[in-house]
């Protein structure tokens, strides 16, 4: 007994000290918080009223270097999660946070993959159809939407990435993708999906652009990754629509790197000796390729 009950008064005394260590350390983390709120709203106030303080391409640089200096037992995605609660809450203080979702996912997989990235409590408008979330975005009653990703056996009425073709004002572009983090935990969502906003996105390193094409109904895949290439454009993925009543098909482009709308390589393409197009091709936006990603 004598033994036993000093060696628990000693682990008592650790414990305590530990735990006052911890509570001290809380205090420091608080107080950079808030002085990072503070130079957010001094930033915020350098920029032009009203504009869209979205920044996609900024925090995921943030984060790629974080996670490249991070040691020690805290998991790798901990620091994802705690910088994108971080995010969606200094953002919000620029200005509305709010996230329009396409939701067609029977276990709402698109309004969880929403809300693991721009925060649990960010206001969310659901909308059954990609239309009513693009249509939050262009009246401004949404400040970005989640749209399901684009794929060949989809009806017209989910294609929405041909609306973007047009260029509408306010022009709206493919700005992120979901998830930025891509190693799934048990119970994480597994929808994958594309972020679009009323903003030109912003490079980071590991980018990915996204181009519009229309061109004769007849071409095959085959030709057009031949045709993309040549022009300095060599595709990761091709999503290719016909329609059997019409002479054009439309083409959705993942190319790797920064593609500007002036890109000499978009009127390289045009070339007849490459390809015929119906249009010059549509920069739709990009994304910071997910960490986790090949």
């Amino acid at each position: 007994m004598s033994d036993t009950a000093p060696s628990l008064a000693a682990a008592e005394t650790e414990l305590a000290a530990r735990r006052a260590e911890l509570d001290r350390l809380d205090d420091a983390l608080h107080d950079l918080l808030m002085r990072r709120a503070e130079v957010v709203g001094e930033i915020g106030a350098l920029g032009a009223k009203g504009a869209v303080k979205l920044r996609p391409g900024r925090e995921a640089s943030i984060l790629r270097r974080l996670l490249g200096r991070h040691q020690g037992s805290l998991p790798r995605q901990a620091v994802v999660r705690l910088w994108r609660e971080l995010f969606a809450a200094t953002t919000a203080m620029q200005g509305p946070l709010v996230i329009a979702v396409c939701e067609t996912d029977a276990t709402a997989g698109f309004t969880q993959a929403a809300r693991e990235h721009f925060g649990a409590l960010t206001p969310l408008r659901i909308h059954g159809s990609p239309a009513q979330a693009i249509q939050d975005v262009s009246t401004g009653a949404a400040t970005a939407a989640v749209l399901p990703m684009p794929s060949e056996t989809e009806p017209q009425t989910a294609a929405w990435w041909t609306a973007l073709l047009h260029k509408d004002d306010p022009r709206i572009h493919v700005v992120a993708r979901l998830p930025f983090w891509t190693p799934r935990p048990e119970g994480a969502p597994r929808a994958h999906a594309l972020v679009v906003a009323a903003i030109a996105p912003d490079a980071t390193l590991r980018y990915r652009s996204l181009l519009g094409l229309e061109v004769g109904a007849e071409i095959s895949r085959a030709r057009l990754a031949t045709a993309l290439t040549a022009a300095g454009l060599a595709p990761d993925t091709i999503v290719l629509r016909r329609h059997p009543s019409q002479p054009v098909a439309q083409a959705l482009v993942e190319v790797d790197g920064h593609v500007s709308d002036d890109d000499p390589r978009l009127a390289a393409l045009g070339a007849p000796s490459l390809v015929a197009l119906e249009r010059r091709p549509v920069v739709l936006g990009a994304y910071a390729v997910p960490e986790g990603s090949p």
